[in-house]
């Protein structure tokens, strides 16, 4: 079994939280990744995240869930392109498999840090696109 750490709309009451669920994914825990990560929102539709080189960043809430590599498969056909797979590194000292993003999609991006977190962004703003709709 494979742990995946979710940072958007994969996330439970979410728009692709079925994606997960389709697969076979069970919901092991609420985390937070450790201090150095950045979160954008990509076109106010999904976010993305990578792990900060240069210093800086910020723990980022994140969700994990233990699926089979055929689920994590099944996942990852539906995510859109710039999303990708790496390891993220957790608050409390453990790693897991995350959706990352590839550097190009955060290009003339949003960057919502300072949030803490996709659902913390949500909460506070008021979208002009419907925000529980994207991958990740």
């Amino acid at each position: 079994m494979i742990q995946l750490a979710v940072n958007g709309t994969l996330m439970r009451g979410l728009g692709l939280n079925k994606n997960l669920i389709n697969a076979g994914a069970k919901f092991i825990r609420e985390a937070k990744t450790r201090n150095g990560y950045r979160l954008y929102s990509i076109s106010e539709v999904h976010p993305a995240m990578y792990r900060e080189i240069n210093g800086g960043g910020s723990e980022i809430s994140v969700e994990i869930w233990e699926l089979d590599g055929e689920g994590l498969v099944s996942v990852l056909v539906n995510e859109p392109p710039g999303l990708c797979i790496g390891k993220v590194e957790l608050n409390d000292g453990t790693t897991a498999f995350g959706v990352l993003g590839e550097q190009y999609i955060f290009k003339d991006q949003k960057e919502i840090t300072h949030f803490g977190g996709w659902r913390e962004y949500v909460g506070n703003t008021k979208p002009t696109t419907r925000m529980d709709t994207g991958p990740t």
